[in-house]
């Protein structure tokens, strides 16, 4: 039995593999060491993923429980798992998983190379509420432009994109009528964006919020939809030229990604490369990867 896990800020997909056939999927909070302690995260296993001995909700075709005991390797892949991380969550999975003779931990990077790429070489990124990109040979990440985050960097992501949206809103380079809506259909002031932003934690996830509505709104206004292309091409110019790999295809997972893709593909052709693989998830390319 095989155990995988997808993590992001927000939520962890797991999925159970036997003889590589998938068995069932469990959603959790996500999990991220970063914010997490090792005891925060095996509260997490205990209470979300598991029901005593057996994982929540997954069955057997006899319709008994799968025991924690069957899982005899675990690839846990997700955001803030660095090298100096890592230990602490393989250390939680130890601690549930006994039983299991593998525990691999990676970054949420590796999950995307190898989602998208399998076993080739190929430029692999994330664009959800942050974003990340790498070149990969197939086996290792070979190369990776540092994201900074979204106060640095992160350029296309949800974080950016809220950021650049509502910089324009309270400046005037868009409509009054779209901050009423906006402001209207969150049920926000502007003090209340202020402290959500400067004062609250997770300001990412806030400015994240918004992609819905620029998403809803990108076709009936020209300056957003100038201001998602162009931040789509500052992702380019600032991390996939460095690569210098222009004839390989730039494949994406992510939400934001997979929500945007016509405009990314713009945004990719006017920086003359081409969008290779665009997923939402990559759980279902790491069942594949792992499936052998």
């Amino acid at each position: 039995m095989i155990l995988i896990a997808d993590s992001g800020s927000t939520k962890t997909d797991w999925a159970l593999l036997h003889e590589g056939s998938l068995v069932g999927k469990v959603k959790t909070q996500g999990i991220n060491p970063i914010h997490q302690s090792k005891e925060q995260i095996t509260e997490i296993l205990r209470q979300e993923l598991l029901q005593g001995d057996t994982f929540r909700g997954v069955t057997t075709s006899q319709g008994d429980g799968v025991e924690v005991s069957a899982v005899s390797e675990i690839y846990f892949y997700g955001a803030g798992c660095t090298e100096a991380m890592s230990p602490i969550v393989s250390s939680a999975l130890k601690g549930v998983f006994s039983s299991a003779k593998v525990i691999e931990v990676n970054s949420d990077l590796m999950a995307a190379a190898r989602a998208l790429c399998g076993r080739s070489e190929g430029i692999a990124c994330i664009l959800g509420t942050g974003a990340n990109s790498c070149l990969y040979d197939g086996v290792h990440i070979v190369m990776n432009t540092p994201p900074l985050g979204y106060i640095l960097g992160d350029e296309g992501s949800g974080a950016v994109l809220g950021k650049l949206f509502l910089n324009a809103l309270f400046k005037g380079a868009l409509p009054a009528a779209m901050r009423d809506e906006y402001l209207a259909t969150y049920n926000l002031s502007y003090a209340d964006v202020i402290d959500r932003v400067y004062r609250k934690p997770l300001a990412n996830r806030f400015l994240a919020s918004a992609s819905p509505f620029i998403l809803s709104h990108i076709e009936q206004c020209q300056e957003l939809r100038h201001m998602v292309i162009e931040s789509f091409r500052d992702f380019f110019r600032r991390n996939i030229v460095q690569y210098r790999k222009p004839d390989l295809p730039v494949n994406f997972i992510g939400s934001i990604a997979f929500a945007y893709r016509p405009y990314l593909e713009l945004a990719a052709e006017q920086e003359h490369f081409g969008l290779g693989r665009v997923e939402k998830s990559p759980l279902e390319g790491l069942v594949e990867y792992h499936k052998g």
